[in-house]
């Protein structure tokens, strides 16, 4: 029987990922760089230096907040540091088995961010980040899971770095809602879509900042990422839905991951004012349709949800590695972390065996493992 499949977790990416840099990108590899405590970062005083541009930049334009490097003030002095950086596997595991999961399925930090405009060494970037995942999944006996991250402006590459991702432990490939200037229904990404369907990889749409245009708009400190990181994905949803994308790739599965589910009603509503379709389309039959999932969060009104999404199209994700240890207060942490979904899962009115479906069911379903 499968087991219980975390369905978003994060790795902050350690400086050791470099070292599969191959070695013409050498001089170029992110370093960590450091500022004075007594700046407007903050406590989040490390950044990663690539191509001029630090990550994370908690002030400004086009800023985000991250956890990785994990050497910043607010991170460095968690017990869990190295797990989170996938460097103690045995400590993840024992964290793991605390919160009562059998299996992860890991997601990147740095590369919520959009990092670079050099296509060539977009390129670089992605294959180290997989190749250093590919050794996790090894190491791991396959505990740990994995997204391809693709070099999306390179299809060529992208599919390459699919099919080494395939034999490599990976279920998903890592889309952010909005990439560069395309959004997710351009006949663009085609090509990596009819690969993934090929080589059954799940397209996994997850909150980020893939969209410099937008990203430059948005002021962190007033939106957070509202604007830039947690809308796209309503967009993609949008779109696919609207322009019949997952019908021309008709066993190809999506999910929408750390996006939480209580938009999907109102985009359901806005695709009712410019889709025709039967009124039964209008639910559930949506997801089974189109083969999607939505990412569930336990504070979310089951009841209302689930309405429109149904029990069988619903997964839950601790977003462990973006969590706060010892709280599951939204404000101490990432706004997605729940370590405690499962105890409060199985706490809740929701029947232990509708409770089993998106916890073991659904997860194992869209990633296709078990």
């Amino acid at each position: 029987m499968a087991g219980i499949l975390d369905a978003d977790t994060h790795i902050a990416e350690p400086p050791e990922m470099w070292d599969h840099l191959d070695a013409e990108w050498y001089a170029r590899r992110p370093v960590v760089v450091s500022v004075p405590d007594d700046t407007l970062y903050g406590t989040s005083d490390h950044m990663w230096l690539i191509d001029g541009q630090i990550y994370p930049r908690i002030a400004g334009r086009g800023g985000n907040s991250l956890v990785t490097p994990t050497s910043q003030t607010r991170v460095k002095d968690r017990v869990d540091r190295k797990a989170r950086e996938l460097m103690d596997l045995p400590m993840r595991f024992e964290d793991m088995k605390v919160q009562g999961v059998d299996g992860q399925v890991v997601f990147p930090t740095l590369f919520l961010a959009y990092l670079t405009h050099d296509a060539a060494y977009e390129v670089a970037l992605s294959k180290a980040y997989n190749r250093f995942m590919a050794n996790v999944y090894a190491e791991s006996e396959g505990i740990i899971r994995w997204v391809v991250v693709p070099p999306l402006r390179d299809v060529e590459a992208t599919i390459a770095e699919l099919r080494f991702g395939k034999a490599n432990g990976a279920c998903g490939v890592f889309f952010r809602g909005i990439e560069g200037d395309r959004t997710l229904d351009d006949p663009y990404f085609f090509p990596v879509y009819e690969e993934a369907q090929a080589l059954d990889l799940a397209i996994t749409v997850h909150q980020g900042q893939g969209a410099p245009a937008l990203n430059n708009l948005i002021d962190i400190t007033r939106s957070h990422t509202f604007t830039h990181g947690r809308i796209p994905p309503i967009v993609a949803f949008r779109n696919l839905v609207q322009n019949k994308v997952p019908m021309n790739f008709p066993t190809l599965r999506w999910g929408f991951i750390e996006t939480g589910a209580t938009w999907v009603p109102f985009a359901m509503y806005q695709l009712q004012g410019t889709m025709k379709a039967d009124p039964s389309f209008w639910g559930p039959k949506l997801f089974e349709d189109n083969r999607m999932w939505i990412s569930y969060e336990v504070g979310e009104d089951y009841e209302y949800l689930v309405r429109y999404i149904g029990e069988d199209h619903l997964v839950v994700g601790t977003d462990y590695g973006h969590h706060n240890p010892a709280t599951n207060d939204r404000l101490a942490s990432d706004p997605s972390a729940q370590t405690h979904m499962i105890a409060t899962l199985r706490n809740s009115s929701i029947a232990s065996s509708v409770v089993d479906r998106i916890l073991i069911d659904n997860p194992n379903a869209l990633y296709g493992v078990s």
